[in-house]
């Protein structure tokens, strides 16, 4: 793969293909979603809330005239809500499904089906709704699932006999674990895809540093005005804009000759940069770890990829 110095002028005509990008009211989703608008795809935003993805929705069309972008709820912490918008999408088509939204190491919590917080929006939410839209992505040409992970993954491997850290929680070890989940996914994911001889790419990427409000939300929701503060200086001193850190995302999205299972990071340092081949902890490429979290995961979500068992 050769990305040097690729930018969002060089994404490819997008004309009638249809992407979902998850959790695109803000940060890398929202530059995500409307960069893909800009170059002539329908865009749907999963958005937990369908106050801000509205408004999401109409900061797209105000900034690009002419954009195709509709919102749609989907709330990742809870299955039923995954359930309804993959009942609910109306085309006969998905060209790309960007697995972008997460959270970042809040207080322990659980989602509405009783999983930790992280492994079940970061992970579950997005292995159950891939599950769910992949008959429509198996009959769309050319699709692609890219999952988005974090360089933090290197902080952690699996624990698969605790997937929900109901033995010990420590928010960035969890954080760091449900990255390392999606790369995972995306390693089994593209396996399956091969053998079952599907037309689909399943590729991760990750952003760098970049500068969201996901850094800020962890300190916000325990009520530490100085550590969120602190985040918020250091976003501005050390991290690269969001416009920056969504180039790996689409890189995987649009690029030609994206391989399955590729990571696609920036290129200076995993840091910041056009996008380029990126370094994964070689926890995330063990075929046994990814059969037995693929296993958990069908248990856990209910939703099992018969597509692919064909």
């Amino acid at each position: 793969m050769n990305a040097s110095g690729w930018g969002a002028s060089d994404i490819p005509d997008q004309s009638g293909r249809i992407a979902v990008v998850t959790g695109a009211n803000s940060g890398l989703g929202y530059v995500t979603a409307r960069a893909l608008a800009r170059r002539g795809a329908r865009v749907v935003l999963g958005c937990r809330s369908e106050a801000r993805g509205t408004a999401a929705v109409d900061r797209i069309v105000a900034e690009v005239p002419g954009a195709r972008a509709e919102c749609a709820r989907l709330d990742l912490g809870d299955l039923a809500s995954v359930r309804e918008f993959a009942a609910a999408y109306p085309y006969d088509r998905l060209d790309l499904l960007v697995d972008n939204a997460g959270v970042m190491a809040p207080p322990y919590g659980t989602t509405a089906d009783g999983f930790e917080t992280q492994f079940g929006v970061n992970h579950l939410g997005h292995f159950a709704l891939t599950g769910l839209l992949l008959p429509v992505l198996l009959d769309t040409p050319s699709a692609r699932v890219v999952t988005v992970s974090s360089i933090m993954h290197a902080l952690a491997g699996l624990d698969l006999n605790d997937l929900n850290s109901e033995r010990r929680y420590r928010k960035w070890i969890a954080y760091a674990r449900s990255k390392t989940a999606n790369l995972l996914f995306t390693h089994q994911l593209a396996r399956r895809l091969a053998a079952a001889g599907a037309d689909v790419v399943a590729a991760a990427a990750h952003p760098g540093y970049a500068a969201t409000n996901l850094q800020t939300a962890g300190p916000r929701a325990e009520g530490r005005r100085g550590a969120e503060r602190l985040m918020t200086i250091t976003n501005r001193v050390f991290a690269q804009p969001a416009e920056a850190g969504a180039l790996p995302i689409l890189y995987a999205a649009t690029a030609p000759g994206v391989r399955p299972d590729s990571f696609t990071g920036p290129s200076l340092a995993m840091w910041r940069g056009a996008p380029a081949p990126s370094w994964r902890a070689p926890w995330t490429l063990n075929d046994t770890a990814a059969q037995r979290l693929w296993t958990a995961s069908e248990e856990l979500t209910g939703v099992s990829y018969d597509a692919l068992k064909a």
